[in-house]
């Protein structure tokens, strides 16, 4: 696959691929995962397309925090497998007079903190010096922030005469392909403990020490589980190695949408949406509010990770925004411990119906035909500006549609 980073370019012109592919035939699509250079459910990248090929996927869609080194792995593992890949990533930002006024945006426990992801990014991956510096800063201070949450464990260990030590430098090289984080810190202290202690009551016994004596609730064979009940009773905030984020680690929502609008992307907010209570943010309780908000940031293309969501909400928030001409993408996120299909389906393991499943693949042709035309150097769904062109989607639709099915269809003779 040497022309992997060129693909986009050796396709034919817009209006050949019209004629090859007028009609458009939906096709499944997780446009949202995380693979192990950020925090992943997988071990690799080869893994989650030996996945999407078993379950009928045909377009997936990177989406890793903060970093794009796996883009080249993901390419070329999804030109193998003949899937359509989209370039993504994703970041978090701090909304601070929203955090001042309590207002939860799509995190639910932390007010003021937003998550907000880049759709169809350039590749090869590309910023300005000014940008660039600015990532770099953010990633240097999550990497502080993670330092800081190793000592303040090894402490706490210290404390209780724990005979474990965790080094960060160890759980990048064992744990991380690229960036550690909170999540690959759980880790490290489950395999301490179940290299430490063979038997299972002894386990439990030191996992509940870690913890102040709580109670484990998941089973000790519950891998998944256990890495959860240690980064939320342990590291997370009221945890015994807790430790706050500096301002500094989080990027204003303007700086990011120019960010990703810099790298060739489109800015998309991720809807939390209901819990499994039925409550809502702040931020999303009625869609005319988060319509107004997101409005007012130029931001066209939202997405939802259906998985946790009811179907009746989820389909209230995807026809009315249908209705004012955004994208929206659906994905799995897959960024935490304990695999789950990457098939799309709501709460309670519903599968989407014929309207989302339409809707998924539309964005999904949206973001593909954006990704083609900014490798023709010529202008996909964002203009010079980095604003929307609402009037473009419809094109764009039947456009993508054509990418897909035509990158799909010639590597099955492996040639473009």
């Amino acid at each position: 696959m040497d022309n992997c980073k060129n693909f986009l370019a050796m396709l034919p012109d817009p209006g050949t691929l019209a004629k090859m592919y007028p009609k458009q035939t939906i096709l499944d699509v997780n446009a949202h995962i995380h693979t192990p250079y950020s925090f992943s459910a997988f071990d690799s990248i080869k893994e989650v397309f030996t996945m999407a090929k078993a379950e009928h996927i045909s377009v997936i869609g990177i989406n890793d925090f903060f970093v794009t080194e796996g883009y080249e792995d993901f390419c070329m593992e999804a030109l193998r497998h003949r899937i359509f890949p989209l370039f993504n990533i994703e970041f978090m930002g701090l909304l601070k007079e929203e955090q001042k006024l309590n207002i939860r945006i799509n995190d639910p426990n932390n007010p003021g903190r937003c998550y907000l992801s880049g759709k169809g990014l350039d590749y090869p991956f590309h910023l300005q010096p000014s940008y660039l510096g600015i990532l770099e800063t953010v990633i240097e201070e999550s990497q502080r922030h993670v330092k800081a949450m190793v000592l303040k464990t090894n402490d706490w260990f210290a404390r209780i005469d724990l005979p474990l030590r965790l080094d960060y430098e160890d759980i990048r090289i064992k744990c991380a392909r690229y960036l550690v984080r909170e999540r690959h810190i759980a880790k490290a202290i489950r395999i301490a403990v179940y290299e430490f202690a063979n038997d299972k009551e002894e386990r439990i016994s030191l996992l509940q020490k870690i913890l102040g004596r709580k109670k484990l609730v998941s089973a000790i064979t519950d891998i998944s589980g256990i890495e959860n009940e240690i980064r939320s009773n342990l590291l997370k905030a009221g945890g015994l190695a807790f430790v706050a984020e500096d301002e500094s680690a989080f990027m204003t929502l303007d700086d990011i949408t120019r960010l990703i609008s810099d790298a060739g992307g489109i800015p998309c907010y991720p809807v939390l949406l209901d819990d499994k209570n039925g409550n809502f943010t702040e931020y999303e309780k009625d869609p005319d509010g988060l319509y107004s908000e997101l409005s007012k940031r130029n931001i066209g293309c939202i997405e939802f990770i259906p998985g946790r969501n009811h179907a009746d909400h989820l389909r209230k928030y995807v026809r009315y925004f249908h209705d004012k001409g955004f994208v929206i993408l659906f994905g799995t996120e897959h960024n935490a411990p304990g695999m789950i299909p990457l098939t799309c389906s709501t709460r309670y393991k519903v599968p989407l119906d014929d309207f989302l499943r339409e809707i998924s693949y539309e964005g999904a042709c949206v973001v593909a035909a954006h990704q083609y035309l900014r490798a023709n150097q010529k202008t996909g769904f964002i203009d010079k500006q980095g604003l929307p062109i609402f009037d473009e989607k419809g094109k764009l639709v039947k456009l993508g549609n054509a990418v897909i099915h035509h990158t799909i269809s010639k590597l099955k003779n492996q040639t473009l």
